[in-house]
């Protein structure tokens, strides 16, 4: 996809999310589809990151505003900050529809413009695998955390496959060519995926976001105590039945993961860094 010679890659990933965004609350896996799936990411937010109590939250890449209202939820300060426009008009509409005071803006997680030491807690679903430069993106959190903050980065490997998911997809397909179950509707249109398949191969994790490579890189960027939860059974339990039963046993068997991850309590006040180091 070529539209001019400074039509960069983030371009294109920018672009390719406006695309999704009139469907994006239609799956599965984006917006929240029972009160029981709620509660199993309140459940995992609350383990990870304990109760608001009016403390002030950072959803980068917030898109519709899902995990912005499960943080909001939990009496957590939100602000969401988005670059695609057309998501944001979706979010902002959400919030007024549910009657939620969450601020959503206009932004890019590498240079979010946010003040130094202004959150308590930063949280991403789903944007780490489509970063170009993770570097430069885990130091501006870590510069906008405040000290003692927490990062919780929930993402996964959407490249690599094991041997167990490649043989239920074989399967579904076989079935499916043979009549026997009902073809599982694509997560995003198939008319996007040559663009998604493109994006996918120029980013920095194009062979997959494995957790151990993303807790090197947040530990590099001047992070500590940096942990990864890969039990996020009850979420895909909850979320099962909107999938269909093939989907939902090869989504299982995916390497989908929780990293946490701190800014030290020391006083970055004076403007040290930890760059470096």
């Amino acid at each position: 996809m070529t539209e001019g010679a400074n039509f960069t890659l983030r371009d294109e990933i920018k672009a390719y999310w406006s695309a999704r965004a009139a469907t994006f609350d239609l799956s599965p896996g984006h917006e929240i589809f029972s009160e029981e799936e709620r509660a199993a990411w309140h459940a995992l937010f609350e383990r990870h990151l304990g109760k608001g109590q009016g403390r002030k939250a950072l959803d980068l890449a917030s898109g519709t505003g899902v995990i912005s209202h499960l943080m909001d939820d939990l009496g957590y300060q939100v602000t969401g900050i988005d670059w695609s426009e057309a998501m944001l008009e979706r979010a902002r509409a959400k919030a007024a529809t549910r009657g939620r005071i969450i601020r959503f803006h206009l932004g890019d997680a590498e240079n979010t413009h946010e003040a130094d030491n202004s959150y308590d807690v930063i949280v991403t679903r789903h944007l780490v695998w489509t970063l170009v430069d993770p570097d430069a993106c885990f130091r501006e959190w870590l510069r906008v955390l405040k000290p003692g903050g927490k990062l919780l980065v929930i993402d996964g490997d959407f490249v690599n496959t094991g041997l167990a998911e490649r043989f239920v997809k074989r399967l579904a397909a076989l079935l499916e060519r043979g009549g026997l179950v009902q073809p599982q509707a694509p997560h995003a249109p198939q008319s996007m995926a040559g663009t998604h398949e493109s994006i996918l191969s120029r980013v920095h994790f194009a062979r997959g976001a494995r957790a151990e490579e993303v807790s090197r890189l947040i530990e590099k960027a001047g992070f500590d105590n940096v942990t990864t939860d890969t039990d996020m059974r009850q979420i895909h339990k909850t979320q099962a039945a909107h999938f269909g039963f093939f989907k939902a046993v090869a989504r299982g068997l995916q390497h989908r993961y929780a990293i946490v991850a701190h800014k030290p309590a020391a006083d970055f006040a004076s403007g040290s860094s930890l760059e470096g180091s």
